[in-house]
């Protein structure tokens, strides 16, 4: 533990003289991590949230305005209703996201605009069986 500040000794002499004589004794010598570069995002203003962000990015955690994560959800759902099983499960998957996209295109969240219209289910199955077909065209060429 440290020594108390003396009476009538400025604080900044104080604290200097105890850095001095750490110096001296070598207790800053062979620290971890001299040497190397600090963490990134070490260069920014004290932000009183620094470590939900730390703990976020280390459980890959994102957080995004509403219109934002509707957009990647609507861009997983093409993709997933394209790799749908049926045809049945591909038009469910587009008729969802579709009634999420029209309500938020009517009942606007703060943040950046949607800039999406839902999607045309018949467009997305023509392409469903578009897929569909060239990969079994696909797996029977290189069956051959």
């Amino acid at each position: 533990m440290t020594e108390r500040k003396p009476p009538g000794v400025p604080f900044e002499s104080w604290v200097d003289k105890q850095i001095r004589d750490a110096e001296r004794r070598g207790e800053f010598a062979q620290l971890p991590g001299a040497g190397k570069p600090l963490p990134a995002g070490t260069d920014t203003t004290y932000d009183e949230l620094w470590w939900i962000r730390q703990k976020m990015a280390r459980e890959g955690l994102s957080v995004l305005p509403p219109t934002l994560a509707l957009r990647k959800e609507a861009e997983d759902a093409l993709a997933a209703a394209y790799a749908a099983p049926s045809e049945r499960i591909a038009r469910k998957i587009v008729t969802d996201v579709n009634v999420k996209i029209r309500d938020m295109m009517f009942k606007p969240p703060p943040g950046p605009p949607l800039g999406m219209k839902p999607y045309d289910v018949e467009e997305v199955v023509r392409e469903w069986h578009r897929r569909r077909t060239a990969a079994k065209e696909s797996a029977g060429e290189s069956a051959v």
